[in-house]
């Protein structure tokens, strides 16, 4: 068994789509038209192309419960997932410089370094670096 697909809850597709690609640096896999003009849209690492696959899904448009989730996920500073990088301290000053807000700035607890940002799109993301590898 393995992991092969994540899901983010997204409000708009587009708007996410374009944050996640042009901004955090995201690669699209798929864009496959649904109906009601939603889309099975997954985007996928640079660094690992045939890894597990970001599915941006809007569910909070359709699934009251999944706004829910994700607003109290918000407003209580949870972070709704988290991505592994090499270096936060360099990730939090490209992201800085590109306008993306974090809640959190590079702290480190224990043996991890960690920031957490505004994905634009309705939830907080943990950025995560092992620092004694």
């Amino acid at each position: 068994m393995k992991v092969t697909l994540i899901s983010i809850p997204v409000r708009d597709q587009e708007k996410a789509a374009k944050f996640y690609t042009e901004i955090l640096g995201f690669v699209k896999k798929k864009d496959i038209p649904m109906e009601g003009g939603n889309r099975w849209l997954t985007l996928v690492s640079k660094e690992a192309p045939e890894g597990p696959e970001l599915l941006l899904e809007p569910a909070p448009l359709h699934f009251e419960p999944s706004k829910v989730y994700q607003d109290a996920l918000m407003e209580s500073g949870i972070p709704y997932t988290q991505f592994d990088v090499d270096s936060v301290d360099a990730e939090y000053e490209r992201l800085t410089g590109l306008g993306v807000k974090f809640s959190i700035k590079p702290t480190e607890m224990g043996e991890v370094k960690f920031a957490v940002f505004n994905d634009t799109c309705g939830n907080n993301i943990q950025l995560v670096e092992e620092l004694y590898k």
